[in-house]
């Protein structure tokens, strides 16, 4: 697991799961952790029991139903259900997201009585996502903590010309974060689209980045890379 590398509180708990250490098999190996894509089932509860045992968690972590959106579960109030980000400020509750190429954001206050994460595509930072998890965490936004984990990298994200047309007329500053391709396509850095987002949402202490889920193969599962795949998993919770 990666574990990330910023000056949380030390109430503060966080991982990032790669793919290796469970027991899925062909394209869903092996620490496969989402019941959505194909793989076994049973295989799928395996992997999420090993990883709850793994990390001594009180209990099940809220998995989402993840769909792009910028809809946020206050896990002290609200199920986990339809969404695409969590919070929580009560010990025990462990927010999570799942992603193969998008880009997972984790988040904490500096007086570390609050986490969230949230799950950041591109249709996400779009509509602000994560501007709708800063909010939802609460707080002066410039007390907040955020750690970018893995998602592809800006050296293998290829998209066309109408995706970046929609982030420029959002913002025009979001140029610099694309650069030529081949042909009329483009290479997409989420990595500082999500940074711009932060900032513009007020959140300026921002650490992680830097991996690429498409070039890691043996670290990490990626849907443009293979699909089918399996997801990783970026997880979230206060200890007492």
């Amino acid at each position: 697991m990666i574990e990330p590398d910023w000056p949380a509180p030390p109430r503060v708990r966080a991982v990032s799961t790669q793919r290796s250490g469970g027991i899925s098999r062909g394209a869903y190996t092996s620490l496969n952790l989402a019941a959505h894509v194909g793989d076994d089932p049973r295989r799928v509860a395996a992997n999420r029991r090993a990883l709850t045992e793994a990390l001594g968690l009180a209990g099940e972590p809220a998995w989402l139903t993840q769909v792009h959106g910028t809809t946020i579960v206050d896990l002290d109030s609200e199920a986990a259900g339809e969404a695409d980000g969590a919070v929580t400020g009560r010990a025990g509750k462990v927010c999570v997201v799942m992603t193969a190429d998008c880009l997972p954001v984790l988040l904490t206050n500096r007086a570390g009585s609050r986490v969230a994460a949230a799950h950041a595509g591109w249709r996400g930072l779009l509509a602000g996502v994560l501007p709708a998890t800063v909010r939802r965490l609460g707080g002066p936004p410039e007390e907040i903590l955020a750690w970018l984990g893995p998602a592809i990298g800006p050296a293998s994200y290829e998209v066309g010309p109408e995706l970046k047309a929609a982030f420029d007329a959002a913002d025009p500053g979001s140029e610099r974060y694309f650069r030529p391709g081949r042909g009329d396509r483009w290479l997409a850095d989420l990595y500082g689209l999500a940074s711009s987002s932060l900032r513009a949402a007020g959140v300026t202490t921002i650490h992680g980045g830097g991996f690429c889920t498409y070039a890691e193969s043996k670290r990490f599962f990626s849907h443009r890379r293979q699909a089918p795949c399996g997801r990783m998993a970026t997880l979230i919770w206060l200890g007492e």
